[in-house]
């Protein structure tokens, strides 16, 4: 369901159901959170310095597999905070840039893994949302902050109620993520984004992840943020990866970071 590949300092995680829209169950998020633990691994010894996910086929993810769920024993909430929380919480702070590569269907919790991921591009035609209305209810994985965040209440409402889905260029036009491209272009972009990063000052990086996330989860003001970023830089000043920048702009050629 899951396979891990890294190659030139880029880990891939791949969500490999297609025949089933790669729908996930309990199984396929662990087996997700054990790909994530071990590129995280590969970052400590050196081998990765960005992640890419995606999913196989015409769809990255179409939230939770309903197939053998019985309603009235599901443990919902259970499969939530037990399970899919923890690996939305391990994905946020994996400690290197992520990009998503998001085609087709992109539903509930596919819409998750999606919030979770620092960078997402999405193909023009994708449909992004969650029919929740229709099985009687609510948008979850992130979803209602997302869309509040980003739309406003009264648009979050209008696809909630509605279960209307967006397509991804409506989405990235809203602002919920970062750019739509032809489905054909979709992962050659990714990775292409990706390995600019797997060459870049992973220090630096990090450090604007983890400051990006302080603002939007600590809801910082200008003069916090200001005093994060004056902290960061006094740290920063001292890399390697800062030394070998200033030498590469005095010598007018490209950086070689190392991390």
């Amino acid at each position: 369901m899951v396979r891990l590949t890294i190659a030139d300092g880029i880990a891939e995680v791949v969500l490999d159901a297609p025949y089933r829209l790669n729908a996930v169950d309990e199984q396929a998020l662990a087996d997700l959170a054990g790909a994530y633990d071990a590129a995280a691994a590969g970052v400590r010894e050196g081998t990765v310095r960005a992640l890419v996910l995606r999913g196989e086929g015409r769809a990255f993810c179409a939230g939770r597999n309903l197939g053998s769920i019985e309603p009235g024993s599901d443990d919902a909430y259970g499969f939530l905070d037990a399970t899919l929380t923890p690996l939305l919480r391990t994905m946020a702070d994996f400690p290197a840039p992520t990009f998503a590569a998001a085609q087709g269907a992109c539903l509930g919790v596919g819409l998750g893994l999606l919030i979770a991921t620092d960078v997402v591009y999405v193909a023009e035609d994708a449909k992004i949302g969650s029919p929740f209305a229709n099985l009687g209810l609510v948008l979850d994985s992130g979803g209602h902050w997302l869309f509040t965040e980003r739309l406003g209440a009264h648009r979050a409402l209008d696809l909630m109620y509605t279960g209307d889905l967006m397509t991804g260029a409506e989405a990235v036009v809203g602002g919920l993520f970062s750019r739509a491209v032809p489905a054909a272009d979709l992962l050659e972009l990714t990775r292409t984004k990706a390995a600019r990063a797997a060459n870049g000052p992973l220090q630096a990086l990090v450090a604007s992840k983890q400051l990006v996330g302080r603002i939007r989860d600590e809801r910082l003001g200008l003069w916090e943020a200001i005093r994060g970023e004056n902290d960061v830089q006094g740290v920063l000043g001292a890399s390697d990866d800062y030394r070998e920048g200033l030498e590469a702009f005095r010598e007018k050629r490209a950086p070689r970071f190392g991390g």
